[in-house]
């Protein structure tokens, strides 16, 4: 049986749903780059021919700890679904000889590179500055229009974002970022194989989205994103996932598959996004692009990503399209023939409609919660009501354990102060929306009060 070498890092979908995946197609061995989640160690410990924990020395040099370590287990191919080690895996293929991102899959993960190639490329995107400085801060600020948007280069999940209104709040956004940078590297969500990436920067114009335009229903947040996988340098878009609007700064809430957009609209922002990707020279990997919906047709590229989309999205994907992704792309870089979507599938081919949701401690508009709670899903699941047909659950892997107190949402930190994601299954996207409206509403009345038992 063909041997796959999984690596492992925090980001992706849930390890567990990843791994069972794998493991239906080969014999898997894992490379744990972090540490793996309470509720998928008996899931690695059942599907895996071994576990590997490196520490101290062995972490120097990452693309060489992964190639020796797929020779070591005579492995047929290499893969990781988190947004931290792509780079790391696609250098270790590329010593090793398989298949994978390629040379290029860093101009989809530093930032600065990926704006530079689509701007070589005319494709539409934000004015934007690369920023290593304070001082880099405050001449971008006076050639770019306010507000602006200050984020970190290699990071995933909106951390570090801030918003620059004015040339005088410039100073404390750059604290601020590095700040938050430094404190996610402590728990683990930065770049592995970049030594000082935290240290790297982008700022860029805030562009106006306007969903209302695209959508023919309240509820939609501005910017979809295309999902895809580059098979031997050729994009495959598979089908498009919506969101709910972000909680400021731009911290994703909810999303949403399939994303209710008129045919003809999708077939220009998947065009868009297939410029986007091709200009990024990829060769054989998962894609996750993020476009903003404007006014009066106008769209612009946020960013792409060489992976799959992170939490979860491959398992909606599957759910409502039957397209098992991560099966799909092991088979192929095994050598399998796969079957892949001649085009995107629409949402009039989406058998109902899945989302996923952020619980973070904050209302629907975005204000924070105004007495701490504790993260309890028994008691959501009896009292919240869904609508008739949908199904309401818990992601354990991705949610603090029930009891825990709910963290104060940090705006800075993005997703880092999340406590739960819950996933939800509906007849269709607007259901999905308005159970979630609900959910959200309901949160800060139904969880018990932090000090309380849960």
């Amino acid at each position: 049986m063909s041997k796959v070498l999984f690596v492992h890092a925090k980001g992706g979908p849930p390890l567990g749903y990843a791994l069972s995946r794998v493991a239906a197609r080969s014999t898997v061995h894992l490379l744990a780059l972090s540490a793996l989640p309470p509720t998928a160690a008996e899931a690695a410990e059942r599907l895996c021919a071994s576990v590997l924990v490196p520490s101290g020395p062995d972490r120097h040099d990452l693309v060489s700890l992964i190639a020796a370590h797929a020779r070591a287990v005579d492995a047929d191919a290499v893969v990781t679904f988190s947004e931290y080690a792509v780079v790391a895996v696609a250098e270790a293929c590329e010593e090793l000889g398989l298949a994978g991102a390629g040379s290029s899959c860093v101009l989809a993960r530093d930032k600065r590179l990926m704006r530079r190639a689509w701007d070589e490329r005319g494709i539409s995107q934000p004015r934007c500055r690369p920023v290593a400085s304070e001082q880099d801060l405050t001449d971008a600020t006076g050639a770019l229009t306010f507000p602006l948007l200050l984020k970190a280069a290699w990071s995933a999940g909106s951390t570090a974002h801030q918003i620059i209104r004015s040339a005088p709040q410039a100073r404390a956004a750059w604290e601020r970022a590095r700040q938050v940078m430094a404190e996610s590297a402590l728990l683990g969500y930065a770049e592995l194989h970049v030594a000082d990436a935290g240290a790297d920067f982008l700022v860029e114009e805030i562009v106006q989205g306007s969903p209302g335009e695209w959508f023919g229903q309240p509820g939609w947040g501005d910017y979809v994103s295309v999902e895809g996988v580059v098979v031997d340098g050729d994009f495959r878009p598979v089908c498009l996932s919506g969101r709910m609007p972000t909680v400021d700064p731009f911290t994703e809430r909810a999303g949403i598959t399939p994303a209710s957009l008129p045919r003809d609209a999708q077939e220009r922002v998947v065009a868009l996004a297939r410029a986007a990707v091709d200009a990024l020279g990829l060769e054989n990997c998962g894609t996750h692009t993020e476009i903003k919906l404007g006014a009066d047709g106008r769209m612009w590229v946020i960013e792409t990503a060489a992976r799959f989309g992170g939490a979860m999205t491959v398992p909606q994907i599957e759910e409502v399209f039957g397209l098992d992704l991560i099966g799909m792309l092991v088979d192929h870089l095994l050598g399998r023939p796969v079957s892949w979507p001649e085009r995107a599938r629409t949402p009039d081919e989406a058998h109902g409609a899945s989302g996923s949701l952020v619980v973070l401690a904050v209302d629907g508009a975005g204000d924070a919660w105004p007495d701490r709670r504790l993260w309890d899903f028994p008691t959501v699941d009896k009292a919240v009501a869904v609508s008739p047909g949908s199904r309401l659950s818990v992601v354990a892997e991705s949610s603090v354990a029930d009891g825990t107190p709910v963290p104060v949402y940090d705006p800075a930190a993005g997703a880092n102060t999340m406590a739960a994601l819950c996933l939800l299954s509906a007849a269709d996207p607007e259901t999905v929306i308005r159970d979630f409206r609900t959910l959200v509403d309901a949160l800060p009345q139904i969880l018990p009060p932090a000090g309380s038992p849960a």
